[in-house]
């Protein structure tokens, strides 16, 4: 705990065997109360060494949600476990779990509701070896989010994030989609509301084991992206009214 608070951290996992282990262990568990581990119907050993390290709040899908309909479950359980912070970090171990400790006090202080690892933020994106394609749609993403939200972040598109109680609980995240967009939609309804969003330098790794959608799918995600912040952009002009901004 900080300050009384208790602070959760939801491993959303597919997949995830060869990396689990390395993630948790890098959790700082000076500050963290809790871990919730959801496994969305993975094929390899993700739930097998999810026992063998001890994580007590263990969800196995038993058929794959997509990975908006995984953080539904993972927000769900950490908010019944009446946790004050909820930190996501993918167990895929892309990002460090070092950054916890950072992210945790800021809302902790009550300095941000909302924290986001940025690796754009610096030079850590290129450096941990973000494919030149991925790189240049995060910036040409962002611009135009940023333009539509009328925001000033530096990426919308990171899977390292942490929450208030009072964030989540503000907003209505099951009506979002399951897939990938889900993060997106989720940072357009903070915005909404009225949340300011922090942003730390998070360095990033890519390697094999690390998680990754495919060119095709990329694209489908973009668009989306796009979907969502133009949708934003009418309904705070009153031009369109859309349910998951209400």
């Amino acid at each position: 705990m900080i300050d009384h608070k208790k602070i959760t951290v939801i491993l959303p996992a597919y997949n995830a065997g060869k990396t689990l282990e390395k993630t948790y262990a890098e959790i700082p568990f000076d500050i963290v109360d809790e871990v919730i581990l959801v496994d969305d119907n993975s094929t390899d050993d993700t739930v097998e060494v999810a026992k063998r390290i001890g994580i007590k709040h263990l969800i196995v899908h038993d058929k794959n949600k997509g990975y908006g309909g995984n953080q539904k479950t993972c927000y769900n359980k950490a908010l019944k476990l009446n946790s004050d912070i909820i930190i996501m970090l993918h167990p895929d171990y892309q990002y460090t779990p070092k950054l916890i400790h950072s992210m945790a006090y800021l809302i902790a202080n009550k300095v941000y509701p909302v924290v986001l690892g940025s690796r754009i933020l610096g030079n850590g994106a290129r450096k941990g070896g973000m494919p030149i394609y991925k790189y240049i749609a995060n910036r040409m993403l962002t611009l135009v989010q940023n333009i539509l939200m009328g925001q000033k972040l530096s990426e919308y598109h990171s899977g390292y994030r942490a929450f208030s109680k009072e964030a989540l609980q503000a907003i209505n995240y099951e009506l979002n989609s399951d897939d990938f967009v889900f993060d997106n939609q989720m940072l357009a309804q903070l915005c909404s509301k009225g949340f300011e969003i922090a942003e730390i330098t998070c360095p990033t790794k890519y390697f094999k084991e690390a998680s990754s959608i495919n060119f095709s799918r990329s694209l489908t995600y973009g668009l989306g992206v796009l979907s969502i912040s133009i949708n934003y952009f009418l309904h705070k002009r009153r031009l369109k009214k859309y349910r998951i901004f209400d």
